[in-house]
C-alpha cells in the first residue's frame, strides 16, 4: 500500500462564479461542497493525511466542520496555495484536486493510483471530439487533450517543479516543464469543472441544500459616554452622549452581528473585530456589519429575518424605529419588513434604569442559500 496525502484546493474567491455563495460553500444537503468532495474521495482510498486549503478569512470557520483534516491558509494564486499545502505533506506521493471538480468518479481515482509507479505525475485527460482551431489554424484534434484533476504526483518532484516564479495552471504542467515524466489516464466527463455556475445543471451527483433553519442569539451592552455621537442601527440619534466603546459603540448592530454569527456557528464579533486591534478603534459599525453579511453569504447562507429588543431608559427609541429599520435593511440588503425593532425600559431598575447605558437582544433566523433556484 502506497502512502498518499490528499490536498483539496478551495481558497479561491469564486470571482467568476455567478451565485451569491462561493462555490466551495454551496450546500449539498447539509455539507458544504468542499466537505462533500473530501468525503467522496475518502471512499476511494485510505489517505495518510487530508489537507484542506482555505482562504484566510474562512480558515477558522472551516475548522469547525471536522477535526480529521489539516487546514492550511491559501495564497493569492493556485500555485502559492499548493506550495503552502505541500509544507504539511510528509508522504512520498500527493494527490491534488480542486474543489470545483465536485463529482469525480471513483474509477478515475483508481486509475490514477494503479498507474502511480509509471511516471512522476499521473493525469486524467479527456479526448476532444470537436474540431479545434488555434490562431485561425485547424489542429489535429487527436493530438489535443483536456487536462483534469485530481492529479497524483511524487511529492518531492512536485515541490521542486513549483519552486519557480512561473505560474502554472496545474501540477502536470509544472512537472513537465521541470523535466518530469507524465502518464495520462482516462478521465471522465462527469468530472466537469464548476466555474461559472451554469454547470450546476449538468453535475447530476449534487443534491439540493437541506431546508433546515438556523437561529442565532445576540446580546450587547454599552455604557454612556458624554459628548460622543450616538449611533443605533447606523442612525445618528440626537443626544448629548453616545456609547463608551472601542468602535463607534453601535450596540444594536453589535448585537445583530452576534446573532448572525451564532446562526452560522462562526463565533462572535470579538473574533472578527477584536477590541485589542487599533484598526477597529472608532470603527463605523455599519462597515463591520457589511463585512459580516458578505461573509455570511460567501459561506452559503441567506438571512430570513431579524428581531431585536432595545432595552433603554433613555434615549427614547420609538421616534426612530422606522429610520433604524430602513438603515438596517439597506446595510443587510433585505426587505425592511423582515427586520423588527422592539423597545422597552427596565422600569428604572439596574444600570439601565439609572440611565447609565443601553442593552440590546437580537435573534436572527437564516437558511442555506438555495443554488438550485438561480
Amino acid at each position: 500500500m502506497i502512502d498518499i496525502s490528499l490536498v483539496i484546493l478551495c481558497a479561491g474567491n469564486s470571482s467568476r462564479f455567478e451565485h451569491k455563495s462561493k462555490k466551495q460553500w454551496l450546500r449539498i444537503d447539509d455539507e458544504p461542497l468542499w466537505l462533500y468532495v473530501v468525503n467522496r474521495l475518502k471512499k476511494s482510498f485510505n489517505f495518510t493525511k487530508i489537507i484542506i486549503v482555505s482562504s484566510p478569512l474562512e480558515l477558522k470557520y472551516m475548522e469547525n466542520f471536522s477535526d480529521d483534516f489539516t487546514y492550511v491558509c491559501g495564497g493569492n494564486t493556485r500555485q502559492q496555495s499548493l506550495k503552502n499545502a505541500l509544507q504539511k505533506v510528509t508522504t512520498s506521493s500527493v494527490m491534488v484536486t480542486d474543489v470545483a471538480r465536485s463529482c469525480v468518479p471513483l474509477e478515475v481515482l483508481n486509475r490514477l493510483i494503479e498507474a502511480h509507479f509509471e511516471a512522476d505525475c499521473i493525469v486524467p485527460i479527456l479526448n476532444v471530439s470537436d474540431t479545434v482551431v488555434y490562431e485561425n489554424e485547424t489542429l489535429n484534434r487527436d493530438e489535443v487533450k483536456l487536462i483534469q484533476t485530481p492529479q497524483l504526483s511524487k511529492t518531492e518532484i512536485l515541490r521542486k517543479a513549483l519552486n519557480t516564479d512561473i505560474e502554472y495552471t496545474d501540477d502536470s504542467s509544472a512537472i513537465k516543464a521541470n523535466g518530469g515524466t507524465i502518464k495520462y489516464v482516462a478521465g471522465d466527463i462527469q468530472s466537469k469543472k464548476l466555474t461559472f455556475g451554469n454547470e450546476l445543471k449538468d453535475i447530476t451527483c449534487l443534491k439540493e441544500p437541506s431546508k433546515n433553519f438556523f437561529t442565532g442569539f445576540g446580546y450587547d451592552v454599552h455604557a454612556f459616554e458624554d459628548k460622543k455621537p450616538m449611533f443605533l442601527g447606523g442612525v445618528n440619534i440626537p443626544c448629548e452622549y453616545g456609547f463608551k466603546a472601542h468602535s463607534d459603540g453601535d450596540v444594536l448592530i453589535h448585537s445583530i452581528i452576534d446573532a448572525i454569527l451564532g446562526a452560522i456557528g462562526a463565533g462572535d464579533i470579538g473574533e472578527f473585530f477584536p477590541d485589542t486591534d487599533e484598526k477597529y478603534k472608532g470603527a463605523d459599525s455599519k462597515v463591520l456589519l457589511k463585512e459580516i453579511i458578505e461573509f455570511t453569504y460567501n459561506v452559503g447562507y441567506e438571512i430570513i429575518n431579524i428581531d431585536t429588543l432595545i432595552v433603554a431608559q433613555q434615549p427614547k427609541i420609538n421616534p426612530f424605529k422606522q429610520e433604524i429599520k430602513s438603515s438596517l435593511a439597506k446595510i443587510i440588503n433585505m426587505p425592511k419588513q423582515f427586520i423588527n425593532i422592539k423597545a422597552t425600559t427596565s422600569e428604572k431598575m439596574g444600570f439601565i434604569g439609572r440611565k447609565e447605558g443601553v442593552a440590546v437582544h437580537s435573534v436572527a433566523t437564516l437558511k442555506y442559500y438555495d443554488w438550485t433556484k438561480e
